[in-house]
């Protein structure tokens, strides 16, 4: 009897190891795997890069790219990661703020969904999200990015390590404190727009001024500074010129006053002749009365033509 009684047994273990084989069988196409991308504990480093132009905080992540916190001079913070081949299909990655393996058990946070594109610069996160980030990773939280793989069926999982991110940040704060208040793309080209028959400037045009002084006496790549000053239409051809060259060295005087070289100006007057808007009414008439100012960096501008009102970069 006991003999028979272990052979039941036997056979009834045999049949659920059978039966576990064949549901891992049908079930094992169903089961995800998992590619995941960060650095080790003991290779974890992020990497402070700082000037009065921008500010960004980089951390390396082995066999993916880099992960970027940017901040730029006018602009606000931005995430982005890089890489040379990248993982993601394009679409949507999921972000959470979850918690470090050195430290489990807090409350993951979920912050939504962000864009995948196909692209060496593939996931790019806004100034508020960016900024929750900054604050996981400043409590040894671990912000990660899922999403399917390219051509697997799985999912790839980027982490950003908090590793070692709290011995630059404060470096980092003190770089945005002292970032100017705008770019080169915000002050490349500045208007400076009159009334009816005059060349004053006004309390607008002159913050408008002190912002192209401001930048261009802290980046010493500007090279060169064009003013063309503009008119409608509205005047004789000799007396446009003129008032023109009164616009254009009215807003010369002011930024040499302030503090620029008068070597790297170059003042030109054009009448009429370019507007940017027709002359049919009193709000293109407004757009046309104008002065330009325009940065170039090592490049000249053309003169302005009626194709390019403004000349171009060459």
């Amino acid at each position: 009897m006991k003999q028979k009684a272990s052979l039941e047994t036997r056979a009834q273990v045999n049949l659920q190891i059978r039966i576990l084989a064949i549901c891992f069988l049908f079930l094992s196409p169903l089961v995800i795997a998992s590619t995941t991308y960060v650095a080790k504990l003991d290779q974890s480093q992020w990497y402070l890069s700082a000037s009065i132009f921008e500010c960004s905080l980089v951390h390396e992540i082995p066999l993916y790219g880099r992960a970027v916190f940017f901040h730029e001079a006018g602009e606000e913070l931005k995430f982005y990661t890089t890489t040379n081949n990248n993982p993601m299909r394009p679409g949507k990655a999921a972000l959470v703020i979850e918690a470090s393996s050195w430290r489990p058990g807090q409350k993951i946070s979920n912050l939504g969904y962000v864009p995948v594109v196909d692209s060496d610069k593939p996931i790019t996160v806004e100034r508020k999200r960016a900024r929750a980030m900054m604050d996981g990773l400043l409590d040894g939280m671990t912000p990660t990015f899922t999403r399917k793989a390219w051509f697997k069926d799985e999912s790839v999982r980027v982490l950003v390590n908090s590793i070692n991110f709290l011995s630059v940040y404060q470096g980092y704060q003190d770089c945005i404190a002292s970032l100017l208040p705008v770019n080169f793309r915000q002050v490349e080209r500045t208007r400076v727009h009159f009334t009816v028959d005059k060349a004053d400037l006004t309390a607008d045009d002159k913050k408008a001024l002190d912002r192209v002084v401001l930048y261009v006496s802290a980046d010493s790549s500007v090279t060169a500074i064009y003013v063309d000053g503009h008119t409608d239409n509205s005047g004789r051809r000799i007396y446009n010129r003129r008032l023109s060259k009164d616009r254009a060295e009215a807003v010369t005087k002011y930024l040499v006053a302030n503090g620029l070289k008068s070597e790297i100006i170059q003042t030109r007057y054009h009448g009429e002749r370019y507007p940017i808007a027709k002359n049919s009414n009193k709000q293109n008439k407004a757009l046309n009365r104008r002065t330009t100012v325009r940065l170039v960096r090592g490049d000249e501008l053309s003169m302005p033509s009626e194709e390019s009102p403004e000349g171009e970069i060459n």
